[in-house]
């Protein structure tokens, strides 16, 4: 028969503890690009924001594209009447 003494609860608790950190840290990292590009008011903020949690699935790769897509601005589309536009 095995016993618990309070040192297996305490440890127990512990992992818990390291376990819930562990999820809300990456939960936090997953959606931090979308919010980032729904403050700044990014047109593709819906695709950030998903690029955000898909990178999760790949382990990582993605989400210094997607913050780095959260910050930059996207230039408006010049329109044909603009006349001054050299190509």
């Amino acid at each position: 028969m095995v016993q618990i003494d309070a040192f297996d609860i305490f440890a127990f608790v512990v992992l818990a503890v390291l376990v819930a950190a562990i999820v809300v840290v990456i939960v936090v990292v997953g959606s931090l690009p979308g919010k980032i590009a729904r403050s700044r008011s990014h047109p593709q903020a819906s695709a950030i924001a998903a690029a955000g949690w898909i990178s999760l699935v790949t382990l990582g790769a993605l989400w210094p594209i997607a913050f780095v897509w959260a910050y930059w601005n996207p230039r408006p589309a010049e329109s044909p009447s603009d006349g001054g536009a050299a190509s």
